[in-house]
């Protein structure tokens, strides 16, 4: 033991007590902390409460904090008559025991900085009630919009631009409008606005006269017919600009637009862009996190230092959010050169990371040491597994599944506790079918897009299996340790 280095008391309970030991004799010496086991009188942790573990936590010498399962229901205040040493929460699964104490691969301090401002388009904002547009311009800030656009409807004009403008400045919002209408700009700019799309021959002169930011797109995309003639004009008139040449969907000249933002920054080394990826997110038949990231990282590279996104078709209901994430992995690539690859797990919504799997001896092992009469649900080697006291079943189908439950003389499942196993097989099934990872009692990793799961665990069932496990582990308190175990029960 190191006088100089952190001494950490880890909580556990019986069947994770060997993988612990052994997850801390290869994490301690690089995480840089001496660590002591305390194995509570109970066969899984997780059924541990924070009130039970302080009654019995024994503290040794030198210890500078105390860590308990992640697991472990109840308030942490509880220890305060136990210890005075400060107590935390681990991981979940002892799996992410060293992501838990930092041991990445590389550096992430100071991650999350970006220099690409996003902004959000409300469209057919002149049909909205002000309360649903004020609503929807909360919404798209809380995902990390920076800036809110009302989109306008062409040939229609919109007479209460001013008010809805003023109210939504009013609010804190930066906001930008997009029509072509130099009177309705005029209404918005009036009222608040500062940036103007789009603007080309048609109404560069107008632009004169609002006094604000605009942001130039050609005449005609495809051939850039007007836009430096437009660009001069501003510039001639002292209006303030940023240029779009505008991105086109696939099928209809995406990989040319492309190229021209790239000889637009060649011909414009010193000039603001702007993107509308809102082309291809909205007009591609495919989830728009990816998309985003690749658009966004092509925005790093060229020095695109906005773009133009909305949430209109139902796959891209998130861009915003992914956008606000997406510049952040690609300003950490392009800044330090190094790949934006395991860094940004929130960005891999569908499948996520490599799943972790016990292995069958690692779950025969538990099936032998289990002596209360929980289930232990795990999702591997493409089947459900059920794993309960001198039990392990498996099957890709959960029905199935019941019948061996059945067969093997378990009748003692009631409908709340059947209901469920079966909600928690459902949710193994879906791992299974993704190749994500499973846990028992929690949410499946979704990236951004996870939600909190209510625990609710086996209703009645759960307590009366909880209480029995304590029980028989208090009748066999003076027996030897038990088998290894599956960290997952940590």
């Amino acid at each position: 033991m190191s006088a100089d280095r952190p001494r950490i008391h880890f909580v556990t309970g019986r069947l994770a007590e060997h993988s612990l030991r052994q997850a801390l004799e290869r994490l301690a010496p690089r995480a840089g902390f001496d660590w002591t086991v305390q194995v509570m009188p109970i066969t899984v942790a997780a059924l541990m409460t924070t009130p039970w573990i302080a009654k019995r936590l024994e503290v040794p010498p030198g210890t500078t904090r105390v860590q308990i399962p992640g697991a472990c229901r109840g308030p942490l205040d509880a220890f305060a008559e136990a210890t005075p040493l400060p107590v935390e929460r681990g991981p979940d699964d002892l799996r992410s025991l060293d992501e838990f104490f930092g041991q990445k691969s590389r550096d992430l301090s100071g991650y999350g900085r970006h220099d690409i401002e996003i902004i959000a388009e409300i469209n057919h904002a002149p049909r909205l009630a002000t309360a649903d547009l004020l609503a929807e311009a909360r919404r798209l800030a809380t995902a990390g919009a920076d800036r809110i656009d009302v989109g306008c409807d062409p040939g229609d004009r919109w007479t209460g631009v001013g008010d809805a403008v003023r109210m939504l400045v009013a609010e804190g919002f930066r906001v930008s409008i997009d029509s072509f209408d130099p009177l309705e700009v005029a209404a918005a700019v009036n009222a608040g606005v500062d940036l103007v799309l789009s603007v080309n021959s048609t109404n560069a002169t107008a632009a004169a006269d609002w006094g604000c930011e605009v942001v130039v797109v050609p005449d005609v995309p495809a051939t850039m017919e007007g836009f430096d003639a437009t660009i001069a004009a501003l510039a001639k008139a002292g209006v303030k600009h940023r240029l779009d040449p505008v991105l086109e969907p696939i099928g209809f000249g995406f990989a040319a637009s492309l190229g021209r933002y790239l000889d637009v920054r060649r011909r414009y080394p010193d000039a603001e862009i702007m993107m509308g990826i809102g082309n291809l997110t909205e007009l591609t038949d495919v989830d728009s996190a990816g998309v985003n990231v690749i658009l966004l990282g092509f925005c790093q590279e060229t020095g695109i230092r906005s773009v133009l996104t909305t949430e209109v078709i139902h796959w891209a209901r998130s861009s915003v959010r992914e956008c606000a994430l997406a510049r952040a992995l690609v300003w950490h690539a392009v800044t330090n050169h190094t790949l934006p690859k395991h860094v940004e797990p929130r960005l891999v919504t569908l499948r996520g990371g490599k799943p972790h799997e016990h292995g069958g001896e690692t779950l025969a092992r538990l099936a032998a040491a289990i002596r209360d009469p929980n289930f232990r649900i795990f999702a591997e080697r493409d089947a459900v597994h059920v794993v309960g006291a001198g039990l392990h079943l498996e099957s890709p189908d959960p029905f199935a599944l019941f019948g061996q439950l059945a067969d093997a003389g378990r009748d003692d499942v009631d409908p709340s506790h059947a209901f469920y196993l079966g909600y928690e097989m459902a949710k193994a099934v879906t791992a299974l079918t993704l190749g994500k990872d499973y846990r028992q009692d929690q949410p499946l990793d979704w990236g951004h897009l996870t939600r909190d799961e209510i625990g609710h665990g086996p209703s009645r069932a759960a307590a009366r299996a909880a209480e029995t496990s304590r029980r028989l582990d208090a009748r066999h308190r003076d027996e030897g340790p038990a088998p290894p175990e599956p960290t997952a029960a940590s």
